[in-house]
C-alpha cells in the first residue's frame, strides 16, 4: 500500500522545532534547513521525511562531538 507524503507549513515546521517562523527562514537562507516544495505563488511546505531526514543528521553530528 502506497502512503501519502506529508507536508508541513511553515508555522507547522516551526512549531515542530520550538523555533519562530523567521528562524525557519534564516536557516533556509544559511544553507542549514531543507529546501521548501513550492506548491504556487503562495503555498511553500516541507516534506516531513526530508525533514525527518535533517534531524537524523543532525542527531548523528551532535553525537559524534559528544564522542
Amino acid at each position: 500500500m502506497k502512503t501519502t507524503p506529508q507536508y508541513l507549513t511553515d508555522k507547522d515546521t516551526a512549531n515542530r522545532y520550538t523555533v519562530s517562523r523567521g528562524t525557519i527562514w534564516r536557516w533556509i537562507r544559511e544553507g542549514d534547513f531543507p529546501q521548501p516544495v513550492k506548491f504556487g505563488a503562495s503555498s511553500t511546505r516541507w516534506h516531513l521525511a526530508e525533514l525527518e531526514a535533517w534531524e537524523a543528521k543532525k542527531r548523528s553530528q551532535a553525537e559524534g562531538r559528544a564522542a
